[in-house]
């Protein structure tokens, strides 16, 4: 694993120094230009004759930081039906849960911060890994999700759906921030847009820095510490604006993994097996975004490269395999991605007579992977490669999108996307050293009828797929046993059609209801942890969505969200269910007092409960359902604001994810046992925030 220049390890915290220092000196002095703070009410907006389906929506900054959080992962809970959990150190990419899918670290739910995808494809530790530890809250500007296959812009990895992160252009004031709480939980954060001109469309750089550190409630100190670094430079207005983005991010900890049930009278609920585990990760990216606007048309080309690594240090079995050095092993990569899109909407055409616009798009991506490797390890020292591998991985996919308006109450969108890759894998076995092309044509078609008394009907259909591991795609001989084994599909097709509606028609009250369909014609995946692969059946899923929306008072918001999903494999008799795919779920909040940087008291609370979930395929093994509450409350005036929150307020001792498999601890049979291995929920806490404005 290569390791940081000094440079690189100590700009986050110049950064932050700097951007704290000159915004509290500045704040004595006149800016030139400020923003007026705009509050986006987000998923309460107005989308009739705008959103493409019931379930896809825009969630604002504002409304995310009003939920009180465990981790910043959770962000990606206001995609409603979404369920983000861990089950190993804070440093580690979430567990996801979306649609019946265990989306494993990121599988078949795409994410994106300003376009540039997060996801890893080919990743030492699963197929489409995201990690969201590179966000500052306080820079995200809102998040725009969407599910299911019916859009033509999203390619790989977003049979699920897509949420892509937008960061602000500029800062409405500049902050600095403190919190502490319980486990030795401590952060600081600072940013502030700096000015270089009059008006609206004057250049402006904004800078941020943040520290965060955490030993959680575990017996093993997490010892998880996190730099996170931004600048941005923009020039321009919504319309028309040139953008230079830098943003760096850096974390190490120690993991306190899954434990087995059975140990529970000799290993405590927040106890460990292998007090080595644990790891490193960071990410330092640069990013170009230019939009230009015309009478006729308009243009959007994105460019981004970043560098990122990771060091993985598991042991999920113990002893079961190695008895005399255990079965801990990492997993470690680095990687360049240099990619970017470009795309041109051309408005007011005419198809038979009726308005339409129609949408051309090039995107590519190409992963340039060192020495993406999986070994054996004692303590963190390796004693044997199981298999080390460079990989080259390239994509590139067109896609075409028209809208027309046929009548006042219908529209069409219909669209094709196609995608080609190329894997080439050099092994350290030639036996897996390999190349393969491989290419897929995704159509998609939506109606929207409506609006009547404020009201739409959707109707979406379209395919999508995801890739696989490259390594999976060339390997021909099993890395541990050496026995020969098929390659897996590079290219995996999904089928998925949509049915809903939004209604406005109460007054102050936004209401959607989906009920969705999903085929994949497999479950193939890469298994990072035994660098093998692992065939599955085809399956289906299908479900129905419903999220409600209320703001009865400028000071008062409601929202509930509710998600019921039925998925299985298929031809598979008596061993049908999906491991960890989660039945039902429901969410849902109040957020009371003064809203957005408004002065005076402000409250919220959020409730978070997904259910009984199995953990095999005959669903014989299930797990009880996990309830979470959160609650927050505080006050703030002109410059500063005083806010507490209360993690898990009613102390449940749930988990937050289970696995069902074969382990065995120090002095057990040879064989094992099956049993249940969890993660559980972090104990009720409270954590206070300072913050300062100028």
């Amino acid at each position: 694993m290569k390791t940081p220049s000094p440079l690189a390890l100590s700009s986050p915290l110049a950064l932050l120094t700097a951007t704290a220092l000159a915004g509290i000196a500045s704040a004595q002095d006149p800016k030139p230009t400020r923003i007026e703070e705009t509050v986006v009410i987000g998923k309460r907006a107005d989308r009739l004759s705008e959103a493409p389906a019931a379930s896809s929506g825009t969630a604002s900054g504002e409304e995310l930081r009003a939920r009180p959080m465990t981790r910043r992962g959770e962000m990606l809970e206001a995609v409603p039906g979404m369920v983000v959990t861990q089950h190993a150190g804070g440093g580690k990419a979430n567990q996801y849960f979306l649609r019946g899918f265990n989306l494993d670290h990121g599988t078949d739910f795409a994410v994106s911060v300003d376009g540039m995808p997060v996801n890893m494809r080919t990743h030492a530790h699963g197929q489409g890994y995201a990690d969201l530890n590179l966000l500052m809250p306080e820079l995200v500007a809102g998040v725009d999700y969407i599910k299911g296959t019916h859009a033509a812009r999203n390619g790989d990895l977003s049979s699920a759906g897509s949420a892509d992160f937008r960061m602000v252009d500029a800062l409405p004031k500049g902050f600095a921030t403190f919190e502490l709480g319980a486990y030795n939980y401590y952060r600081g954060a600072a940013g502030d847009t700096f000015w270089m001109g009059q008006g609206e469309k004057a250049p402006r750089l904004t800078l941020a820095g943040e520290y965060n550190f955490y030993d959680g409630p575990w017996d093993l100190p997490e010892d998880a510490s996190r730099w996170n670094g931004f600048a941005r430079y923009f020039a321009g207005d919504t319309h028309d604006h040139l953008s230079l983005t830098l943003m760096g991010y850096r974390g190490e900890w120690q993991s306190t993994d899954q434990i087995p049930q059975r140990a529970s009278g000799r290993i405590g609920r927040f106890g460990y097996v292998d007090p080595s585990n644990g790891g490193d990760s960071q990410r330092y990216s640069l990013q170009l975004h230019w939009q230009g606007e015309g009478e006729k048309a308009d243009t959007q080309l994105n460019l981004y490269g970043f560098y990122y690594d990771l060091g993985l240090f598991s042991n999920f079995t113990y002893a079961l395999d190695n008895p005399e050095r255990g079965d801990q092993f990492e997993q470690s990569e680095s990687r360049f991605v240099l990619g970017g899109d470009v795309s041109r909407t051309w408005n007011a055409l005419s198809v038979l007579g009726k308005e339409s616009a129609f949408t051309l798009g090039l995107q590519t991506r190409t992963d340039l992977i060192d020495g993406i490797g999986l070994y054996k390890t004692q303590n963190r020292s390796r004693f044997r490669t199981v298999r080390e591998d460079d990989v080259t991985e390239g994509s590139a996919g067109v896609f075409v999108e028209g809208t027309t308006q046929w009548t006042p109450w219908l529209r069409t969108v219909t669209g094709l996307r196609a995608d080609a890759f190329l894997f080439d894998v050099s092994a350290d076995s030639p036996g897996n050293t390999g190349d393969d092309l491989a290419a897929i044509l995704s159509p998609k078609v939506s109606a929207i009828l409506g609006p009547w008394k404020k009201t739409e009907v959707y109707l979406n259909f379209g395919s999508g797929f995801h890739s696989n591991d490259a390594r999976g795609v060339t390997t021909t001989r099993d890395p541990e046993s050496g026995l020969g084994v098929s390659p897996v599909d590079p290219l995996v097709r999904t089928l998925g059609a949509e049915a809903g509606v939004r209604t406005q028609w109460f007054p102050k009250v936004t209401a959607t209801l989906a009920a969705w369909w999903l085929r994949s014609d497999s479950e193939l995946v890469y298994v990072g942890d035994a660098g093998t692969n692992e065939p599955g059946p085809a399956s289906r899923r299908y479900g129905l969505e419903t999220a409600v929306y209320w703001a009865p008072t400028a000071w008062l918001l409601w929202d509930a969200e509710v998600a019921v999903t039925h998925a299985r494999l298929l031809e598979s008799p008596g061993a049908d269910r999906i491991p960890n795919s989660v039945p039902w779920m429901l969410s849902g909040g109040v957020t009371a007092g003064a809203q957005g940087l408004e002065p005076g008291w402000f409250s919220g609370i959020r409730v978070r409960a997904f259910g009984k979930r199995p953990l095999t395929e005959d669903g014989a093994v299930e797990v009880r359902p996990t309830l979470s509450v959160n609650a927050s409350v505080g006050y703030r005036v002109a410059r500063w604001e005083a806010a507490l929150e209360c993690l898990n307020l009613l102390g449940r001792r749930d988990n937050d994810i289970a696995y069902a498999y074969t382990s065995r601890l120090a002095g057990e049979r040879e064989a094992g046992y099956e049993d249940v291995h969890f993660h559980p929920v972090e104990p009720r806490m409270l954590r206070a925030r300072l913050t300062c404005r100028w």
